[in-house]
């Protein structure tokens, strides 16, 4: 998906151009409405239902950032949907639609919580065996869709999706079966990982471990990658134009794979950084739908990945608040969903009625001849 830069729109003085401003400038403002209609349209429910959306936006506020414990579960939130909006990011630069993040996020989980219980390793080891493994798991994951849809020409979106309830089936199976925790109470669920398996907390009382910061590394690493190497250069060639990046020499097939498996090895990393940091235990049923709200991350930090991270921290918000929002202001958490979609829709719709207006246009041309 590329960036969606700004069309020009004079005013009545036949000024001032939208296409003139920095395009960040531009795609923040957009960012901006689109919050701004979102909780609009949010309080406007609210009041049909009865309650008072001043109040509730409060509890929202304080909920989330208003104490150290409620901060520290915000970043807490926050941590995995900066693994996962990138790894959206990074296939948007290659015009790759990556929707497996979920998938591979929880692939990455599972081999985490293999590692973390089936060997004991001094501390800095295991756990850097047990992230590194999650990373290799969710890049081989996604490396699949990324082979059929290099040698087979299978829409990443459908193979990443139903890659997704492949996942959901294996690791449901492999909870259940092999890797169940043997008790008393039947529980279906694996052993909790070893201490040496762990990442730190570090910052109580709250759950927020060093994955918050392992988070932060892999979105300057991810930057890096992208922006000042030669491979960040020839993935943003075939994103924007695969047959030109051919005649420059580029191979699409090649960054095709090598995009999916880095974008499928990040997400792996988020589901490892959970796991060691958050869980530290795989328990059957465990769906936190991080990869599905990254698509909002992705679309709301404009494929940017400063961007990534602070939309990543405004759903961490979001997430914590929704508790607070029900107990204090007795406002549904539903409601916190219904916002998050309406942010994907508001984001969205420019660009849907740009490729709207191109499509008219083009047909209105092939009409004239």
């Amino acid at each position: 998906m590329s960036e969606i830069h700004g069309s020009s729109i004079n005013n009545s003085n036949g000024g001032v151009s939208e296409s003139r401003l920095p395009p960040g400038l531009v795609h923040i403002g957009r960012s901006l409405v689109a919050l701004a209609f979102a909780f609009a349209v949010g309080a406007i429910v609210m009041l049909i239902i009865g309650r008072n959306p001043i109040e509730a936006y409060s509890a929202l506020i304080t909920s989330s950032v208003g104490d150290k414990f409620s901060f520290g579960e915000t970043l807490e939130n926050t941590t995995p949907l900066i693994f996962t909006g990138l790894t959206l990011t990074m296939g948007f630069q290659a015009r790759l639609f990556n929707l497996g993040a979920e998938g591979q996020l929880l692939m990455g989980a599972l081999t985490a919580a293999y590692v973390g219980v089936s060997f004991s390793a001094p501390a800095p080891i295991h756990v850097a065996v047990a992230l590194l493994a999650g990373a290799i798991v969710g890049g081989l994951w996604s490396g699949i869709a990324g082979i059929l849809l290099a040698f087979r020409g299978v829409h990443e979106v459908i193979s990443t999706i139903m890659l997704n309830f492949v996942a959901f089936f294996f690791i449901n199976y492999m909870v259940t079966g092999p890797m169940k925790e043997v008790t008393e109470l039947d529980i279906p669920q694996t052993a909790r990982i070893a201490k040496s398996a762990m990442l730190p907390r570090i910052f109580l009382p709250s759950r927020l471990s060093a994955g918050f910061i392992v988070a932060l590394f892999t979105a300057v690493a991810v930057w890096w990658l992208v922006m000042k190497t030669p491979l960040g250069y020839e993935l943003r060639a075939v994103g924007r134009n695969p047959d030109a990046a051919r005649q420059a020499g580029i191979r699409p097939r090649r960054i095709t794979v090598l995009v999916m498996v880095l974008s499928g090895s990040i997400a792996g990393l988020g589901g490892a950084v959970i796991m060691t940091g958050l869980f530290q235990r795989y328990q059957q049923g465990l769906n936190p739908g991080f990869g599905f709200t990254a698509i909002a991350v992705a679309l709301l930090g404009r494929n940017t990945i400063p961007g990534v991270i602070l939309a990543a921290f405004l759903f961490g918000v979001l997430a914590q608040g929704a508790r607070g929002m029900q107990t204090i202001a007795d406002v549904p958490t539903d409601t916190i969903l219904m916002i998050q979609a309406l942010v994907i829709f508001f984001v969205s719709t420019p660009h849907l009625l740009s490729l709207f207006r191109r499509r008219k246009a083009a047909v209105a041309a092939e009409a004239e001849v």
